[in-house]
């Protein structure tokens, strides 16, 4: 009798002694984050990295936008060479040779989407996608003798963390963009070639309705060949929120 009171006894020291040596422990495949505590420490004082979308511009009217989740957005290709990734979305505003390279885009993922004006433009209704990774807006573009609103499109694209960018395709004034004001746009991009668009003094005037957080002049000359960018006409876009971004030179979206 004395030895089974002497085998409980010694079970339940182990016992405790085990419980002990467990507290305060965190279990190895509980997440790090998922307690409100932890949540609220990364939302206002974490230095872990965040992942915005970057912005290439090739040059002339070519962009190249990487989403936060790596997905790549050609938009009007033709200039520069940066065609390399391979494409998941591309985006044509009109079909004018120097916005429809598209044999310059030789790596495609196997669900790749091909917006062309014809797309976004249908029975005169500016269409809406919506492809996760980025919502794209078809906008209306034209209003001059050498781009018809009829058979011309800009673009409002916003990625998954909630940056947006505008983009105008070839252009002059169009009747949407002071709508386009509510919309807080992060990017704009304004054509200004003065020949066969809109003007420097136009496009700083569109820029002034629009009101985006960062104006960009593009398509700043006609499509000359090899020349594609003119660094002392785009710094003469008169507007404070001025960003000049030269072919070849990559931005982060954030």
């Amino acid at each position: 009798m004395k030895l089974i009171k002497m085998l409980v006894s010694l079970s339940l020291l182990l016992t405790l002694s085990a419980c002990t040596g467990n507290a305060g422990k965190t279990p190895q495949n509980q997440d790090a984050g998922t307690s409100s505590s932890g949540a609220d420490q990364n939302a206002v004082g974490s230095s872990l990295p965040v992942q915005h979308g970057s912005l290439l511009y090739l040059g002339h009217a070519s962009l190249r936008i990487t989403t936060p989740e790596n997905k790549v957005i050609y938009i009007d290709p033709f200039a520069g060479n940066a065609y390399d990734l391979p494409a998941d979305l591309i985006l044509v505003t009109h079909d004018h040779y120097d916005h429809t390279s598209l044999d310059k885009i030789a790596y495609r993922a196997d669900d790749c989407a091909i917006v062309t004006w014809k797309e976004a433009l249908r029975d005169g209704v500016h269409q809406t996608f919506d492809f996760g990774f980025a919502r794209v807006e078809a906008v209306e573009a034209g209003f001059n003798r050498n781009h018809s609103v009829k058979n011309c499109v800009g673009y409002l694209i916003t990625l998954s963390d909630g940056v947006t960018i505008y983009v105008s395709g070839d252009t002059s004034t169009t009747d949407q963009m002071p709508s386009l004001a509510e919309r807080s746009i992060d990017y704009a991009f304004y054509c200004c070639d003065g020949v066969y668009n809109m003007d420097l003094e136009e496009a700083a005037a569109c820029a002034k309705i629009v009101s985006a957080k960062h104006d960009i002049p593009y398509h700043v000359i006609p499509a000359d060949g090899e020349k594609v960018f003119d660094r002392q006409r785009a710094e003469a876009f008169d507007s404070p929120r001025l960003l000049v971004v030269e072919p070849g030179q990559e931005i982060a979206l954030d």
